[in-house]
């Protein structure tokens, strides 16, 4: 699996049932992550308890489908990352337990003169 570096992850805010494959992954991206489910960006579906994740992405002939189950514990709240797309490396983070934190922007700087 190659994932180019201007991939974002976009995951899902919802609790999903992982009954659902390739198909149903797929219906739900519009309508819930407001993407398009070809654009070849990952997509992050969290089951109900917190402990099963999947990632659908298109790798440009066909879907595939990443799963992943813990066997302890839980992933971090999936709410504060819904805002904005993640990168490969924050995915890789929340996906190994770290919480990742909302960013919030430099504030503006109204400069009068130059140092």
């Amino acid at each position: 699996m190659l994932i180019a570096g201007s991939c974002r992850a976009y995951v899902c805010r919802d609790l999903v049932d992982m009954r659902n494959g390739v198909d149903g992954l797929s219906y739900l991206v519009e309508p819930l992550l407001a993407q398009h489910p070809m654009s070849g960006h990952l997509f992050v579906f969290v089951g109900r308890d917190r402990r099963k994740v999947k990632i659908l992405y298109w790798d440009r002939t066909g879907f595939a489908l990443w799963y992943k189950r813990l066997e302890r514990g839980r992933f971090p709240a999936p709410e504060s990352l819904t805002q904005r797309g993640l990168s490969v490396a924050e995915l890789h983070a929340w996906l190994e337990g770290i919480d990742i934190p909302p960013l919030q922007p430099h504030p503006p700087v109204t400069a009068q003169r130059v140092a």
